[in-house]
């Protein structure tokens, strides 16, 4: 992730969350929100096993700045991200 992008999208590309939807959650990362440019970064993962346990029914399966979204659509994903956006984020020292 680059150092002006703040929030990390990761989609499930295992073959279960691919079915159920990832590929249209990817489409975030050629089709961003205007809002969204250079400050979200949209990438596919590997399979994040979050579907263990005959979980399927939570795919497909995103992860959001380390915290694991299920039922992903593309509307939850943008609300997530767009209230992650809207907090006040804590002023950088000018040591880092």
């Amino acid at each position: 992730m680059s150092e002006k992008c703040m929030i990390k999208v990761e989609v499930c590309c295992g073959t279960t969350c691919f079915l159920l939807g990832a590929r249209e959650l990817l489409a975030l990362a050629d089709d961003p929100p205007a809002a969204w440019q250079g400050r979200v970064e949209v990438i596919a993962t590997p399979c994040m096993d979050a579907c263990n346990g005959n979980r399927f029914s939570g795919s497909p399966y995103v992860r959001i700045n380390g915290t694991l979204l299920s039922g992903a659509t593309r509307d939850l994903v943008e609300q997530r991200v767009n209230a992650i956006m809207a907090k006040p984020q804590p002023e950088r020292s000018a040591e880092q």
